[in-house]
């Protein structure tokens, strides 16, 4: 391919926000485009489900499709550019079908990639097809290209990532303004920050297919999504991001993959961290992902994680590597040298926590709450309880040293089943970073 001289001709299926966007940096840069590549890089077909809409980029002259499988089909198409979304459907048959016609695939589709993805992949290397997907993960941060290719020399020790710009924005915005999250999700959907439906972004599964991704290629091994624990965000409180900055942490929703003795651990759910740290200072609807490398030590990586220019330009960044002719195995080893660590269950995660019971103010409840950590073998760094209202309600929080989850997960079952604990308890991890 890359002695070629004639334009590169791309399909793009689904022209909405990234879609729309790819169109528009190809026309806007296409003499960077061009020098970069080596030869032209021109959308020639498209498909999407209403022709008649303005997307604001003009659309004469190409190819139309109604069924995106079509694209696959077609003689003159040279690379297929998925953008529709979703594990399954169109999405899904399209990529498949473009692999089995020995065109390469250039992907945002997280979705499709977290659940399909290792089958995808053998397809793509039985058919010696690349399949390219910079644009799934952390939008315009070239996070896969840097670890799978700028630090394939490094054994990946560990992986952590802000991987969802919805969930930094709407616990950014608690943070500052000091309000709860059901009032700042309604005002996220308000301004477009959440969707209608906005349980993928909050309930952290975005982030997860986000982070499987990330281990498969961290650790050379088939990505699986069902390996990774998934918690959201939406029981984070005002209450809690406050007790967080007078401890000296800020709360994020993380996705953490690292490699243990007993295999790789692959988890989403909302940290406690540092101030100190560089991803805890990383706020709004920006995304980073850090990766430590046993040469190269931490390597921090921050941008925007979604919106049509950030995507954009990682999808065009894979179509000038297809142009050129470069292109690097899925996980970055062929599927015969994929290695095959287990997954470790979250019950085996140790770490230090942070606990925050609403208590009935009266003589012995912290008494009887230290006595049931002991006998789980939790023991406590430090306490803190606000304020006095004898027979009412007052918060206590608790933060613990290092301790396995399973044994943490049964000291709460207890502590909850206390009389003098009102309401269920808060526990969110701490993380080193």
């Amino acid at each position: 391919m890359s002695g070629e001289t004639r334009p590169l001709a791309v399909a793009v299926a689904g022209l909405g926000t990234v879609g729309t966007g790819v169109l528009k940096l190809l026309r806007d840069n296409a003499e960077i485009v061009a020098a970069r590549a080596g030869r032209p890089i021109a959308v020639t077909a498209v498909s999407a489900r209403d022709r008649a809409r303005d997307r604001g980029v003009p659309l004469s002259g190409l190819r139309w499709y109604d069924d995106p499988v079509a694209l696959a089909a077609d003689p003159k198409v040279d690379v297929v550019v998925e953008l529709i979304g979703g594990s399954e459907g169109p999405a899904r048959a399209l990529v498949e079908a473009a692999i089995g016609a020995g065109k390469p695939v250039v992907t945002a589709n997280k979705a499709l990639l977290a659940v399909h993805g290792a089958a995808i992949a053998e397809m793509a290397e039985a058919q010696g097809v690349p399949l390219a997907f910079e644009a799934a993960v952390a939008g315009g941060i070239p996070a896969i290209k840097a670890i799978r290719e700028g630090l394939a020399a490094n054994r990946i020790l560990r992986l952590a990532g802000i991987l969802n710009g919805t969930c930094n924005y709407i616990l950014t915005t608690m943070r500052e303004q000091k309000r709860e999250f059901a009032e700042v999700l309604a005002e996220a959907q308000r301004l477009g920050y959440a969707e209608a439906d906005p349980a993928f972004d909050i309930d952290g599964i975005d982030a997860a297919h986000k982070l499987a991704i990330l281990a498969a290629l961290a650790f050379g091994r088939p990505v699986e999504f069902a390996a990774v624990h998934v918690e959201g965000i939406r029981e984070v409180t005002a209450i809690d991001i406050a007790m967080a900055e007078e401890l000296g942490y800020r709360i994020k929703l993380l996705g953490i993959a690292r490699r243990e003795e007993a295999g790789i651990s692959t988890r989403v759910h909302p940290c406690m961290v540092p101030v100190s740290a560089p991803i805890a200072r990383v706020d709004g609807v920006f995304n980073a992902v850090v990766a430590e490398g046993d040469f190269v030590g931490r390597v921090v990586l921050e941008g925007r994680g979604a919106g049509a220019g950030p995507t954009a330009s990682a999808v065009v960044a894979d179509l000038i590597d297809l142009a050129r002719g470069r292109h690097t195995p899925v996980w970055g080893a062929a599927n015969g040298a994929l290695d095959s660590a287990a997954a470790v269950p979250m019950d085996r995660h140790v770490g230090a926590y942070y606990l925050r019971l609403m208590v009935v103010d009266r003589p012995g409840v912290i008494a009887d709450v230290t006595a049931v950590l002991r006998d789980h073998g939790v023991s406590l760094e430090s306490m803190l309880q606000r304020g006095r209202a004898p027979g009412e309600a007052v918060p206590v929080v608790l933060v613990t040293h290092d301790c396995e989850e399973a044994a943490m997960r049964a000291a709460l079952a207890r502590i909850a089943g206390l009389g003098a604990v009102l309401e269920k308890p808060a526990l969110i991890r701490i993380e080193a970073m």
